[in-house]
């Protein structure tokens, strides 16, 4: 397994993998036969960044089993999703900022993010399989009392698209077995959101084939695999941590 990061430095962005308390630099294009360099720091030091660019952010909907028999949903033959705006894009460590004149409520959803390795169409399982370079974690944030304003429309772009709220990283994590993963949550320290991947309706792999017979995916796009039950709202100046081991602790400020 590698975690791959990618960071600022005083003049320069760059990107590297993690090894314990320290990170080599790496030169090339992530996705493309990267080179190692003899270039190390301490992670301490470095300001790390959103561990990719994507050109664009997948959200599902309606994926895990759990929450569809709480709320009493149908599972889905074929991912529901929405798309999250390259503006709404953040990485560890950013304040994410409460919408200018909204007071409603703006909920965390902590989620496993697939990151996309090469451009990707109309593919079959197998793949789709080959085309995930790893996994990160994201926190699909939404302005949950703008959706249904209009009862004629869900305004799925407009709750979700604000500025940061398509928040993914630290890192990302390389020959990894999703099934075996768990996404927590907590809000200053205390745990609201604990649950199994292996939970999920239509997995990785199938996610990644169903949506490339909808849209090419391009390296480096996020696909957020959705959420189960625990997900709420945030107070101001709280800190929100979406944690998945092996990947690392993503954590963010609200409201600041």
């Amino acid at each position: 397994m590698s975690l791959w990061l990618r960071f600022q430095l005083e003049n320069h962005i760059a990107f590297g993998t993690l090894d314990g308390d320290t990170v080599t630099e790496w030169e090339g294009e992530l996705f493309h036969a990267p080179v190692a360099t003899t270039r190390r720091y301490p992670l301490a030091g470095l300001h790390l960044l959103a561990p990719c660019q994507p050109t664009k952010m997948i959200g599902l909907w309606n994926n895990f089993h759990e929450r569809a028999v709480k709320e009493n949903l149908t599972p889905p033959q074929h991912p529901l999703y929405f798309l999250k705006p390259a503006n709404s894009f953040a990485g560890p460590g950013e304040a994410i900022p409460r919408p200018r004149g909204y007071d409603g409520q703006v909920v965390f959803e902590g989620e496993l993010g697939i990151v996309i390795g090469h451009r990707i169409a109309h593919a079959s399982a197998s793949d789709a399989t080959a085309a995930i370079f790893g996994y990160t974690c994201v926190n699909d944030v939404t302005a949950r009392d703008l959706m249904r304003l209009d009862p004629a429309f869900v305004q799925w772009t407009r709750a979700k698209g604000f500025d940061r709220f398509g928040v993914f990283g630290p890192a990302i994590a390389t020959s990894i077995d999703p099934a075996q993963l768990r996404v927590r949550v907590t809000l200053d320290g205390e745990l609201k959101q604990d649950y199994p991947v292996s939970d999920m309706i239509i997995p990785p792999h199938e996610i990644v084939s169903r949506l490339s017979q909808d849209m090419t995916l391009e390296p480096g796009d996020v696909i957020a695999c959705g959420t189960s039950v625990g997900a709420c709202a945030m107070a101001n100046g709280v800190t929100v941590e979406v944690s998945i081991e092996g990947i690392g602790r993503l954590r963010n400020v609200f409201g600041s």
